[in-house]
């Protein structure tokens, strides 16, 4: 499995490492330049010095002047080099055989050939060479061929020791490396320290999330200490969790709810059964009354299935059949369908019929089913002796159904909620808490929206709107 300590080790800190070492490569590369050139440099310019002193003294290109005079300047100049401890200068023949030395000793020790070989063989006349000495000691030699004939003198040679300078180079080199490494190490627990910032938190969230997906929906994420993306995922899980737990909470009560509404018509059901099982005279008014009333409930548990039926296929999605309707007779139909119960309860409704039809894309079914919920609550909720009123609305792209009844009211906490799936606010009475959503939902797939607005003790007002139809905009409004 992989980790975010691991994938930071094998991406963020392997970039870093290797940017550190080229760097190290880089400065280490210029410092060795720099120190070893610098010793070449030295030699090359003694070298510039003395043939600047021949040329100023008239023997280096003074074509009057001999090849021996030329090879006798050079060994004074041997015989009077200042810089003794710090260079041994040395003259070469054409075979690179030491002729004088400024120490006056033909020190073996300090031949190697290899820089008069590439002397000789470069086009500048210079070679150069680092080597040990017989007793171990690192040196450098640079050889440089006479630009003019002098005698016997092929070409000049110094050589220096190079203990100091390596010395300081190893200096350079372990200093440069305990930067390198404390800059490494420094990263390293930086880097460390951030991530387990993160991980740490990541691991709790894990664990109370695969807690909250076992069921434990009461379990919470402590307030996170930042204010950042780790705070706000800890709150929304949270916040998630509430939600669930709230969903839990509305599920509960709408098993419970349904099964106090399908217990409640089948104990009158099997009680009137019982009863007209006891009578044998089909003219007595109890055995009509009993059917009257076994045929009432049979209806209510009817409806109470086809509602949890619809909440069974809004959770896979409204199948529409759609075709153009009259939205004005869709309602005068619902309207007339509810007009027995509505006197039943002792309501008035109050509808006027447009003269002109209002042409929508829609489903028949849906569209009555709409209509008929959203007037049963409107029944439902409203005092004997009030009214229900039922008004159509139209604009140039859209038509209105608004439903108001004089009952209880939605109290505020509960308005924005009535909507959602199981809820039953604190002044429901019968029913399953599903209806509006499932009103919500056919308006919603039909194009429209639904709204909601209410006042307690005055009464709730539910306004569906949906668009006009116009020839060409089926697509618009397409089955989902």
């Amino acid at each position: 499995m992989q980790s975010i300590t691991k994938r930071w080790l094998r991406g963020s800190l392997l970039i870093s490492v290797l940017v550190l070492a080229l760097a190290e490569g880089l400065f280490l590369s210029f410092c060795y330049q720099n120190l070893y050139g610098g010793v070449e440099s030295a030699m090359l310019n003694r070298f510039s010095t003395l043939v600047g002193r021949l040329q100023a003294t008239g023997t280096a290109g003074d074509t009057d002047a001999t090849a021996n005079s030329r090879g006798q300047a050079l060994r004074r100049a041997v015989e009077q080099f200042d810089e003794k401890d710090k260079f041994e200068f040395m003259l070469l023949d054409s075979a690179g055989v030491v002729l004088t030395t400024s120490s006056g000793i033909s020190n073996e020790n300090l031949l190697d050939g290899t820089d008069y070989y590439r002397a000789l063989t470069s086009s500048s006349g210079v070679g150069r060479t680092i080597f040990r000495t017989r007793d171990g000691e690192r040196v450098m030699a640079v050889t440089e061929l006479v630009p003019y004939s002098a005698g016997n003198v092929t070409a000049m040679r110094l050589v220096t020791s190079l203990a100091l300078v390596d010395r300081r180079w190893w200096t350079t080199v372990w200093l440069s490396l305990g930067v390198v490494l404390a800059a490494l190490g420094l990263m390293l627990w930086s880097g460390l320290f951030f991530i387990r910032s993160i991980v740490r938190p990541l691991s709790q969230v894990e664990a109370i999330a695969h807690r909250i997906a076992d069921g434990d929906l009461q379990t919470r994420l402590p307030d996170a200490r930042y204010n950042d993306e780790i705070g706000r995922l800890c709150r929304t899980i949270n916040e998630m969790a509430e939600h669930l737990t709230e969903t839990e909470r509305m599920k509960n009560e709408f098993i419970s709810s349904v099964s106090h509404e399908l217990r409640t018509p089948l104990t009158s059901i099997k009680g009137w059964v019982e009863t007209i099982g006891s009578l044998h005279d089909p003219g007595d008014p109890n055995y009509r009354k009993g059917l009257e009333v076994i045929g009432g409930e049979t209806d209510r548990l009817y409806a109470m299935v086809e509602e949890l039926l619809d909440f069974s296929r809004l959770q896979n999605g409204i199948k529409l059949n759609c075709q153009v309707l009259d939205l004005v007779a869709e309602a005068t139909d619902a309207a007339l369908f509810v007009e027995g119960r509505i006197r039943q309860e002792g309501l008035q409704l109050v509808y006027e019929e447009p003269p002109e039809p209002y042409p929508v894309w829609a489903d028949p079914a849906r569209l009555r089913q709409v209509f008929v919920n959203v007037l049963d609550n409107a029944i439902k909720y409203s005092p004997p002796g009030g009214s229900v009123f039922l008004t159509l609305g139209r604009t140039d792209t859209a038509v209105t159904v608004t439903v108001r009844d004089q009952g209880r009211g939605i109290p505020p906490e509960d308005l924005c909620q009535v909507k959602q799936k199981f809820f039953k606010g604190r002044n429901a009475v019968r029913g399953s808490g599903i209806g509006l959503a499932v009103v919500d939902a056919i308006v919603t797939a039909l194009g429209g929206s639904t709204d909601i607005a209410s006042t307690l003790g005055q009464g709730t007002t539910v306004s569906i709107t949906l668009p006009v139809y116009h020839p060409g905009q089926e697509h618009l409004h397409e089955p989902i």
